[in-house]
């Protein structure tokens, strides 16, 4: 009964030690970051199924931020360079938490600058609400010295999809090109 409890324990370990070892936070299997309905600054309605096949990752920002989000889309604008032919299966979405100043045009200039090939998503007040609140994304706006001169407090972090569609990573703002693109590797089954 022993040498089976050991011989038990051994596989267990070696399952363990097989799982995939990410520099970004696992959260796959999460209860939340499920489902995603906006409006693409082309006009297009989105949802995160319409991405199937991608490695998708989702950022929460606004477009009039100062660092924290243009860092974040030129990040994964490098992060898409340095997949080689393998960036072709990254889509990266960018959110506004800004409806009032994010319109679909601003969305259509800001956004495709970092890499053509990223979306901006808007949506009502509400729509934005429920997609934050579905990511447990925390965004409050910041009055100004002037009524449009206000800003966003915002969650810094974005969410990476497998090509599944499922929520796997939280990426922390600031750890680097390099870590990302080894984990969106291993997303893409390759690392």
């Amino acid at each position: 009964m022993r040498l089976l409890l050991a011989l038990l324990g051994a596989a267990l370990l070696a399952a363990c030690d097989s799982a995939p070892k990410f520099n970004s936070v696992d959260i796959t299997g999460a209860g939340y970051a499920r489902e995603l309905a906006l409006t693409d600054h082309t006009g297009a309605r989105r949802t995160l199924a319409d991405y199937r096949g991608k490695v998708v990752v989702v950022f929460f920002g606004f477009a009039q931020c100062p660092d924290v989000c243009p860092t974040t889309l030129s990040d994964m604008a490098q992060v898409k360079r340095k997949l080689g032919a393998d960036g072709e299966r990254l889509q990266v979405l960018f959110v506004t938490v800004d409806s009032e100043r994010d319109t679909p045009a601003v969305l259509a200039q800001y956004v495709p600058s970092f890499d053509p090939s990223f979306v901006g998503l808007y949506g009502t007040p509400e729509e934005i609400a429920k997609a934050a609140k579905e990511f447990k994304v925390f965004y409050q706006k910041v009055p100004g010295a002037t009524p449009s001169s206000y800003s966003i407090d915002h969650t810094a972090g974005s969410f990476a999809f497998d090509t599944e569609g499922r929520v796997r990573l939280f990426l922390k703002h600031g750890q680097g090109v390099d870590p990302i693109v080894a984990d969106l590797k291993r997303l893409m089954g390759q690392g």
